[in-house]
């Protein structure tokens, strides 16, 4: 009998901590830059678009990179869970995609030196390019108030209802900063090693793990690679994801990039794949692979054959919020159609 026949699917559900996601086929936290938000709270622009997914047969929705303070923004657009009046803005999108199936689920985020408003910090003055400003260099002050910020925003996560939370070490935000030597140059014990390059990281997810519900799960989104000579690399994010597992993370959301404007990639069909693979193999962590997956035979493979316990879409959502509906019926799997909508399915 052909193994790969008998793992589980892209619709086959997924058990963890304390919680059974529906599927395997989950939509990626994407940065919405609406102008309507102000003051890093959600509008319904967000209730309509994280719904539409939910409706859409998701069977988890992380909801875009949330800052945890004013100054870690992107943009002025982020939406943000720094302060309590925000909480009760997410409420009612988390209720809904929750009522439609979905697992509600939120990233965390600080831009760092990539924060396109003003005040921008990181592990050293080094901008991420002409175009950006010139962050400030960290004090050990600034970085306890980082971990702190986590720590509140993951409380504030929980009181708005999330059942499943990632924090944002990818794409040359923060905490990728301080992983990759191209942008930390520090010479304390935040900086230089391997073992202090991932302190702080470390440091984020024992704050954030010690106060989320130890029956909803961790998720942690790397850059497996900068892509560039010198920088951050697979054998090191390998060696990070059997830290996260002892620290209770459950699983690793891996993509790559975004640390310096001179990476050289050549993306193409599932391009970051093969990084997720070698992370659940070598780590033994659960891992969900990102990254030009359009084609739900193309995602059912990348489960079924154990290369990853999941998988994230981005821009095939927005081309296609019901792409998870259509995938099922392409792969013979009964799609979690809404009532409503029965009639036309």
């Amino acid at each position: 009998m052909d193994k790969a026949n008998d793992s589980p699917g892209l619709f086959s559900p997924l058990e963890l901590r304390g919680v059974t996601v529906r599927n395997r086929l989950w939509i990626s936290p994407m940065c919405q830059y609406s102008v309507f938000a102000e003051d890093g709270v959600p509008t319904d622009w967000h209730l309509v678009h994280y719904g539409s997914r939910a409706v859409g047969g998701a069977g988890l929705i992380l909801v875009e990179a949330t800052a945890v303070e004013a100054r870690g923004r992107i943009s002025a657009q982020d939406l943000g869970l720094w302060q309590d009046d925000q909480i009760d803005a997410y409420k009612p999108i988390v209720r809904f995609m929750a009522e439609h199936g979905a697992l509600p689920g939120i990233q965390l985020a600080h831009a760092g030196r990539k924060a396109a408003v003003p005040g921008a910090i990181a592990p050293s003055a080094l901008a991420f390019s002409e175009h950006y400003q010139t962050p400030a260099e960290m004090s050990k002050d600034d970085i306890q108030h980082v971990i702190d910020a986590f720590h509140l925003a993951t409380l504030r996560a929980r009181d708005a209802g999330f059942r499943a939370l990632e924090i944002h070490s990818a794409h040359g935000y923060l905490l990728h900063q301080f992983l990759s030597p191209l942008a930390n140059q520090r010479d304390d014990n935040y900086g230089g090693s391997f073992e202090n390059r991932i302190r702080l990281h470390l440091e984020v997810v024992r704050a954030v793990r010690a106060v989320w519900p130890e029956r909803l799960p961790l998720f942690v989104r790397i850059s497996a690679t900068d892509w560039a000579d010198g920088g951050w690399d697979i054998d090191q994010s390998v060696e990070l994801a059997r830290r996260l597992t002892v620290e209770g993370v459950d699983l690793v959301d891996v993509s790559s990039g975004g640390l310096t404007p001179d990476q050289q990639i050549k993306p193409g069909p599932a391009y970051q794949t093969p990084f997720a693979e070698r992370i659940r193999r070598e780590a033994g962590i659960a891992t969900a692979a990102v990254g030009l997956i359009t084609d739900a035979r193309q995602a059912d493979a990348i489960v079924r054959d154990g290369r990853a316990d999941a998988v994230f879409i981005a821009r095939q959502s927005l081309r296609d919020a019901y792409f998870p509906l259509h995938a099922a019926r392409i792969l013979g799997s009964e799609p979690p159609v809404p009532t409503q909508y029965r009639r036309a399915w």
